[in-house]
Formats: C-alpha cells, structure tokens, sequence
C-alpha cells in the first residue's frame, strides 16, 4: 500500500481499536491533544456517556492527533476536537457538534435505533457488560483524572466501573484514592470496607495503595492544629517526634511538599530514628499516590540522594 513501517504500525493500531471493534460495536472515535482546552472540558462527557452505554454497545477509542498524525491526516482532521460515532469501519455520524451530554445522547438513541449494533450478551441472553479491554481503558481514564487533578471526575469513572465490575480492585483502589482528595474521608473509608469483606479483593496489590491513603487521611487535622503542629517543628528542629507529628498532619491536609520535605529532612538527620519511620511514612506515600507518579518520581530520587549521597 505504500505505507513506511510507522505507518503501517499506525494503521494496525488503529485496525485493533477501532476498526475491529466497530464491526459490533458503535465506537466514539474522539481526536484530541493536550494541549487543547476544549478537548479537555469534552472529554468527562464522553467518558461518562461511554460508561453509560457500554452495556448497549458503546465505546470510546481516543486518537490524540500530536501522536497519531497518519490517521488524523486520514481523517482529514483539521481542528479538535473533532468525534465520530464509527461502525463496521466507517464514520456513520459526525458528533463534533453535539458539545453536551443530552445532544450526544440523542444522536448515539438514533443511530443505536437504526444500526445491528451488539451490545453484547452471554449464552442465555443476560446483558454484559463493558470487555475486559474496555474496563481497562475507563480505570486509565480515571488514573489520569487523578493525574490532572480532577478528583470528583476520576471518581465518576471508577465508580461506573466498581459497578460493571465488582471484582476489579485497581478500579475499587481509584475510587477510595478520588474520594479521599475529595477530602471525603468517610466515604472512603465505607468503600474501603466493601473491600475487606471480599477476602479476595482485599488481598488485591492494589488495595495496598488505598489502605495507605486511608491510613496517611487519618492524621488530618484542623487549620488551627495545623498551624500548631508547624510552629512546633519549626521551634524545636531536634524533635523528631513532632517533626512527624506536622509531616503527617501536613500530608494529610494536602501539603504534601512540606511533608516531604520534613521527612527527607528527617532521614538526612537520623535515617535509623524510630525503626526508618521518617523513610518508611516516605515510601507509604509514594505508594498512596502511585510509583509511576511524576511528583512521587522525583521525589523517590531526592530520597536516594539523601541516603546514597
């Protein structure tokens, strides 16, 4: 066909996303950048219509345009965002203008009305739910809410998700971890005991992550005590004591970069004071946030730093 290898691994990518999926399926093909604002305020509605349809059919498959310039040009995309509704391999709508939840739904209830779109289904005829692959796609779509700072809306998504699929413990993570930067501890903590009463969900890595951030939740305080316990460690730097005590009430009140600095500072102090405590509540929030965090990244290599030299 004349295509470079690039080309061609863009045009497979694009076959097992989209095109295959589309031949049951009616897949929301939305082309975006990072860069792009409205694509940003577009993408929590396309993300929840998507949840919200999955089990009629419906899937989103996201192409951003700075990565995947072969197939925009394909598209001829020439501003973003730009949404199709695909099936059987081709555009059957043009979605772009449909901007909010109640126009998308209109046009997705039309054409689900005229088109032999699967919405998947057992043996015996009982409804099912999203793939495993799109199940997937949604706990990364919440994994990055998080990442962008946009708690409530990774709680919507995880929480579609905890409901399609029970035993999905990076989804059940998410959600406690959204709900506790929401600062609604309480909740999390009901979530959390969901958890512990399937022993096989509870065993899950990935509820390790949640614990923590419940357990780091836990020191929070008010303003007042805060700014007590901050005075304290300022007054008597020696005391290690309340130099933890302001670290974990500084965590926990989402000043994370005090807190950390407390505790390197601490560990460059006495790494050995208390059992590694400062270097141990250091790795409990590395593992609260995620390692693959960027901030948690950094702040890993400051860590060795002070105790590699």
């Amino acid at each position: 066909m004349g295509l470079n290898i690039e080309e061609q691994k863009a045009v497979e990518k694009f076959r097992a996303q989209v095109v295959d999926p589309s031949q049951t399926k009616l897949v929301i093909l939305d082309f975006w950048a990072e860069w792009c604002g409205p694509c940003k305020s577009l993408a929590p509605t396309l993300e929840k219509i998507a949840a919200e349809y999955a089990d009629k059919g419906v899937i989103l498959a996201k192409i951003n345009v700075d990565e995947e310039k072969f197939i925009a040009g394909q598209f001829q995309v020439k501003s973003i965002p730009t949404v199709y509704a695909m099936f059987q391999g081709q555009p059957v709508a043009d979605l772009t203008s449909a901007r909010t939840e109640s126009q998308l739904k209109e046009v997705l209830d039309q054409l689900l009305s005229q088109l032999p779109v699967q919405p998947g289904a057992v043996g015996d005829g009982v409804p099912q739910g999203p793939s495993a692959e799109e199940i997937a796609q949604f706990v990364t779509m919440g994994e990055a809410a998080l990442k962008e700072g946009d708690p409530q809306r990774a709680a919507g998504i995880f929480a579609q998700v905890t409901e399609f699929a029970t035993d999905n413990a990076p989804a059940h993570a998410g959600l406690v971890r959204a709900l506790i930067a929401m600062d609604q501890v309480d909740e999390a903590k009901q979530v959390m005991s969901a958890i512990d009463a399937d022993p096989k969900l509870a065993s899950d890595p990935a509820i390790a992550a949640a614990k923590s951030a419940i357990e780091l939740a836990g020191t929070q305080v008010d303003d007042s005590e805060l700014a007590g316990l901050r005075d304290a460690a300022k007054a008597a730097p020696e005391d290690m004591d309340a130099q933890m005590a302001f670290a974990e009430a500084a965590f926990a009140a989402g000043e994370r970069d005090d807190a950390v600095d407390t505790l390197l500072d601490m560990v460059a102090a006495d790494r050995e004071w208390n059992d590694s405590a400062a270097r141990a509540k250091l790795l409990q929030i590395f593992e609260s946030i995620g390692l693959e965090d960027e901030w948690v990244v950094a702040t890993r290599r400051r860590l060795s730093k002070v105790l590699f030299g």
